[in-house]
């Protein structure tokens, strides 16, 4: 087991399942900073950053599960997920019933997902999930119904965040290559 980095919030990483087996993100206001940018033309453009594509990259490359289930229908969303190799669903009216679908089929236990928010519409899935965690710039509704908020907001690390508390629950390092490893494997 590796040690828990120092600059995780332990009181976050205590929320977490004893056994996390798939992280689910909202899109709008998580995997994005909840701001969209309007052209003449109509055409939609939102800003991510790349540490938390990283977050889903390192997610991956642990063989851990990622989800987006997202409200939205702009094509926007789709391209980003397929950009970080993550599956996406959207278009969805009822977030909640639709991980329960979801949950039923993979047969994954609700109270072994870690569920990433930031508004009203995820009030459902963070009091559904085992963890329900709410982005650090969240409505506050949700950081009520939520178990905890991360440290960073929404399009600007809190992914990163959510993705190493999983591995560092999981015991895993956190590395993108064998080359980086501090520890042997």
């Amino acid at each position: 087991m590796s040690p828990v980095p120092q600059h995780l919030r332990s009181d976050l990483l205590d929320l977490l399942p004893a056994r996390p087996a798939l992280l689910v993100l909202d899109f709008d206001g998580v995997l994005t900073d909840d701001r969209v940018y309007v052209s003449e033309d109509g055409a939609e453009t939102v800003c991510c950053t790349r540490g938390d594509g990283m977050g889903t990259t390192l997610l991956r490359r642990a063989g851990f599960p990622v989800l987006v289930i997202s409200t939205e229908v702009n094509p926007v969303v789709a391209a980003r997920c397929r950009k970080l190799k993550v599956e996406c669903i959207q278009g969805v009216a009822d977030k909640t019933l639709e991980l329960r679908r979801i949950l039923a089929e993979r047969g994954v236990r609700p109270e072994e997902v870690v569920f990433v928010g930031n508004d009203v519409n995820d009030i459902g899935c963070a009091r559904l999930a085992g963890c329900g965690l709410a982005v650090a710039d969240a409505h506050p509704m949700l950081v009520a119904a939520a178990r905890g908020v991360l440290s960073r907001p929404g399009g600007r690390g809190a992914v990163r965040e959510a993705a190493e508390l999983i591995l560092a629950r999981l015991g895993r390092e956190i590395v993108y290559n064998e080359s980086d490893r501090t520890s042997p494997p």
